[in-house]
């Protein structure tokens, strides 16, 4: 399929931030960014948001619907190349699938690389998933049934948080969602990083950038926690959605990750976006996609759940 008119437009009238081809450094890439980002005019009414700092350190935001007994959980994490973006940016889709499917959404302003780079981003939201199967976000928030997702980099953060939690003996996750994820390295050889280097929004000279700020060590891109196309087991993991986007360098290694968890006896539900970009889910709110693929989550998790679509 070609490129959505509606992304066509976008990539027209505004190039997306990302690392120029002499990258600046991360703290001058994050005030770009958000000298660019324009909260939402409208963003749905929930029945409450409020901020938290778990014992930890990490803040998170709670959105409540509107419910008076204990609802299930699901923990949103951020994308960025855990360089950029914070909490803010998902207003849109957070609201979307709190009420949609009648969840506590929980967004996770985890620490950012250089400053804090692998395995800090990892480690706070796992400290979130604890908190909350403690019962930190209170009585509104059944600490029984959790699910996480998040993307872009937070898809790779939920799927680690996934394997650090049965690795540990951890809290039991109910599902994990997955959208546009990086799972593998830009010289792994996906034909995607080639198709969408550049003039698609995400560049793969952006993903060269994050990589040079997350990772501190090349040894580490062997490690499964950073990368989990590296894991060599894979088995015993939650349920996934995976969502990908048609024109995103990121496309074929998420697909390919959905592949390996389906070998591993894991059930996925897999789609590609068809003329979307990377970003489409909660970034670019305002693509007719959006809200579609808002939709899309909220169901799976009424139906992980066991409540009606």
């Amino acid at each position: 399929m070609t490129l959505d008119p509606a992304v066509k437009e976008l990539l027209a009238r505004s190039a997306p931030p990302e690392a120029p081809a002499f990258p600046p450094t991360a703290a001058e890439l994050r005030a770009a960014f958000a000298a660019s980002w324009r909260r939402p005019e409208t963003v749905e009414e929930v029945a409450s948001v409020t901020d938290h700092v778990v014992p930890s350190g990490v803040r998170v935001r709670v959105y409540l619907p509107d419910v008076v007994s204990p609802v299930p959980v699901f923990v949103w994490i951020h994308g960025g190349g855990w360089t950029i973006g914070s909490i803010d940016e998902n207003e849109v889709a957070s609201r979307a699938v709190c009420n949609a499917a009648k969840v506590a959404v929980v967004a996770v302003d985890y620490r950012l690389a250089p400053e804090d780079p692998f395995p800090a981003a990892p480690d706070d939201c796992y400290a979130v998933v604890e908190w909350l199967a403690s019962g930190g976000a209170g009585p509104l928030v059944d600490s029984g049934r959790i699910a996480i997702g998040g993307e872009s980099a937070g898809g790779n953060l939920s799927t680690v948080v996934s394997m650090m939690s049965r690795d540990r003996g951890g809290p039991q996750l109910a599902a994990q969602v997955l959208i546009c994820p990086v799972y593998g390295h830009p010289d792994d050889g996906f034909r995607s990083y080639t198709d969408f280097a550049e003039g698609f929004g995400m560049t793969a000279g952006a993903m060269r950038f994050f990589f040079d700020q997350y990772v501190s060590d090349p040894a580490q891109l062997n490690d499964p926690y950073l990368l989990p196309l590296r894991a060599g087991d894979l088995t015993g993991l939650p349920p996934a959605l995976v969502l990908t986007a048609e024109y995103d360098v990121l496309r074929d290694e998420g697909e390919e990750f959905a592949r390996r968890l389906t070998d591993a006896g894991t059930k996925v539900e897999m789609t590609r976006y068809s003329g979307q970009i990377h970003g489409f889910y909660g970034l670019y709110s305002d693509l007719p996609a959006s809200p579609r693929s808002h939709a899309h989550v909220a169901s799976f998790l009424s139906r992980v759940f066991d409540r009606r679509d």
